[in-house]
């Protein structure tokens, strides 16, 4: 099947462009934020999407840090070794600015912590618990790693409870070693998410992304999404790889809106719960709608 492409590739295409996001719920809480001297990673990643998803109750908060141990070629989060510091106060922090907010749905996403024996899967746990002890209706959605394939770190996330989990692929796995840090691996992510439907001592909903326009092919792209259906995983976000800078890797392809359509309703033929696909979406997006409409 052929799609319309856009070949110039030093420019966005069209249907990249987004209106400014608006409206009383958004300036509202943009305030409160700044009030509080508090940011989210929607800001942060200048998501196109945060004005939708705030307007819903949801917003995305990273933890851990600022610094990733990790280097993936496509991610502009600070790469370094923390040697172990961690806040405190984040528990705290986060579960008061939760319920400042008024959330329904949170979603929590972290750095990468190989610095810390237990991958940080301690403190992450102690964020969720806090979380729900100071908004005992909201739901949660924690982004985590593959905390080095430790299943006890896994474990420990889990014990908190969050209503989903996920974890990215990101991409196919023969881009992977091109993508990604050397210590991520395409085989340890679909791990990492057969293991989280095994270890959960209830039901939980697990949920991945694939960014598009990295060099991959169509059966390449297909193979994906069976791989993790193979591992039971429920939602699917696809979107355009957008590159950060220049040191980073370049974009190989826009890909077209009607494919992005394509890939929709393969993964949903496929037997994928939730799917969203379009150039704009990210891991985030549609997270409440997703969890609401099948728990």
């Amino acid at each position: 099947m052929q799609f319309p492409e856009f070949t110039d590739l030093e420019r966005k295409p069209p249907w990249l462009k987004t209106p400014i996001p608006s409206g009383e719920v958004f300036f509202s809480i943009k305030n409160n934020l700044r009030e509080k001297k508090l940011f989210t990673v929607c800001e942060e990643a200048k998501c196109p999407n945060l004005g939708e998803c705030w307007a819903t109750g949801t917003a995305t908060f990273m933890i851990l840090g600022d610094t990733c141990t990790r280097a993936c070629r496509f991610c502009h989060v600070k790469t370094g070794n923390p040697e172990g510091w961690v806040d405190a106060k984040e528990p705290a922090n986060v579960a008061k600015t939760c319920k400042q907010l008024a959330l329904k749905y949170v979603v929590i996403t972290q750095v990468d912590r190989d610095d810390m024996q237990d991958h940080g899967s301690a403190h992450i746990r102690e964020v969720l618990n806090e979380i729900r002890v100071q908004n005992p209706d909201i739901k949660i959605e924690i982004l985590g790693g593959d905390y080095a394939g430790c299943d006890s770190s896994l474990q420990t996330v889990l014990a908190a409870k969050p209503e989903v989990f996920a974890h990215n692929v990101e991409t196919t796995r023969r881009l992977t070693p091109r993508v990604r840090d050397a210590r991520a691996s395409y085989d340890q992510s679909l791990k990492v998410l057969q293991n989280a439907k095994l270890f959960a001592k209830y039901e939980v909903f697990t949920k991945s992304a694939l960014m598009l326009g990295l060099g991959e092919g169509k059966d390449e792209i297909e193979q994906t999404l069976k791989d993790l259906r193979a591992v039971d995983c429920d939602f699917l976000t696809i979107g355009q790889y957008m590159r950060p800078t220049k040191k980073h890797l370049s974009i190989k392809k826009w890909v077209h809106p009607d494919e992005f359509k394509h890939w929709r309703a393969k993964a949903i033929e496929y037997g994928f719960k939730g799917v969203a696909s379009s150039p704009l979406v990210r891991s985030s997006y549609k997270a409440r709608e997703f969890y609401e409409q099948n728990s």
